[in-house]
């Protein structure tokens, strides 16, 4: 007899845990709880699962089942403030290559910039000036051609070149 109650006072718990899992079970992570924040007579700031009862200054603030707020704003789910700041090696590797082209492209602008400035100096100094033809013959220049290739060296300078023109 004794292990007969002792069986139905295990069915008996039996099926209330059952109803407290389902109990549980039934309530999703939807399921929001509110909190009160309030602020005291004397400035001191309250939080409270029951609506205080001066209605003054009173922030309600829900929380999901998990804790987290069912609001949380722009930085939910991120657990370092500069996670979405911080790039990639692939990001790295083409800022670096970028950096590298740039420095290259400066260089060369650079050189270009001096060959042309040289080239206008030797114009400008006067004399008899030439250029090689196809068969490596000297042919001199009269001075409109002289004046017209210096007017384009001028202009290359202008549009290639930053800084002061010589």
């Amino acid at each position: 007899m004794t292990s007969l109650s002792m069986l139905n006072t295990a069915t008996k718990l039996f099926v209330g845990f059952i109803a407290a899992c389902t109990f549980a079970l039934s309530m999703n992570a939807s399921h929001a709880i509110q909190v009160y924040k309030s602020i005291g007579a004397h400035g001191e700031v309250k939080y409270s699962q029951h609506a205080p009862l001066n209605g003054n200054n009173v922030e309600v603030i829900e929380f999901r089942s998990d804790g987290r707020q069912t609001s949380p704003g722009q930085m939910a789910g991120k657990t370092d403030p500069n996670q979405g700041n911080v790039p990639n090696a692939e990001e790295q590797r083409v800022a670096q290559l970028e950096a590298r082209i740039k420095e290259q492209e400066a260089q060369a602008n650079a050189q270009r910039c001096q060959s042309l400035r040289s080239n206008l100096t030797n114009l400008n100094v006067g004399g008899r000036i030439y250029e090689m033809d196809a068969n490596g013959k000297r042919q001199y220049l009269d001075s409109r051609e002289i004046e017209l290739k210096r007017e384009r060296v001028q202009q290359a300078i202008n549009q290639y070149c930053t800084g002061s023109t010589t």
